[in-house]
């Protein structure tokens, strides 16, 4: 397995100091700080695979930590909670988060859920392609460049993180057909579908701020009830390779 560096930004010392010694024996390196400032300058001054970041911390508190990594870095992040309430878990989707875990937790599903969702990096390696083997996928105005993980709309690039990319490009490869939340789950998030688990739908809410409608204020990404999401384009649009 090879390294890849990790910041856990969070007070827990005893947490952080379990965290390091079980992720590192996975192959990962792990940096920590304990300040939300530090923890800010550390996560947009580095080169990390994943942040960690805890909601409760001193000196600014994660979502305002998380808000200002997000205007500069679309670094893959992960936020921890104490609480189990809904609101916090949609909230930190919302600013931009990838994924949340809740407080307690077994680090094996936090090892589990950075396996499933984050993908690791490396120089020497080209994204996998689409499974026709394109490199490239085109939908109408949007383009995703697989290779070097860019989208684009209408020539323009726009920022997405990890896990919008990864959505992205599941409803962009089955353009014109439903997608259901089930499938959504499993190949982006890495987990089976929960109706509880309004995941998907808040990231799917974060895509049609960032792509906007299509022609004549049309839905790009139109919910389909009680099956899924699917990806509309007119009867002009060419997928490229």
């Amino acid at each position: 397995m090879v390294d890849e560096k990790i910041l856990i930004v969070d007070d827990d010392m005893e947490l952080c100091a379990l965290l390091e010694e079980y992720l590192a024996g996975e192959g990962f390196q792990l940096e920590t700080c304990h300040d939300g400032n530090l923890g800010y300058e550390r996560a947009t001054s580095h080169a990390y695979a994943l942040v960690i970041l805890d909601v409760m911390l001193p000196g600014c508190n994660g979502f305002d930590v998380l808000k200002k990594i997000r205007k500069t870095s679309e670094v893959p992040v992960l936020m921890l909670t104490a609480r189990s309430d809904e609101v916090d878990r949609i909230v930190g989707l919302e600013i931009g988060a990838d994924d949340y875990l809740a407080k307690p937790f077994n680090p094996r599903e936090l090892l589990a859920r950075i396996l499933a969702r984050f993908p690791r990096p490396r120089p020497e390696s080209a994204e996998k392609p689409s499974a026709d083997g394109k490199s490239r996928i085109s939908v109408g105005d949007v383009e995703l460049e697989l290779t070097t993980r860019r989208a684009r709309l209408q020539n323009r690039e726009i920022a997405l993180t990890t896990v919008e990319f990864n959505l992205l490009r599941q409803l962009m490869e089955s353009a014109g057909q439903i997608v259901s939340r089930e499938k959504l789950n499993t190949a982006v998030l890495g987990r089976e579908y929960s109706p509880l688990d309004r995941s998907i739908d808040v990231h799917i809410s974060n895509l049609r701020k960032k792509l906007g409608p299509l022609e004549g204020d049309t839905d790009r990404i139109k919910a389909i009830r009680g099956e899924g999401y699917l990806y509309a384009f007119s009867v002009e649009s060419e997928r490229k390779q």
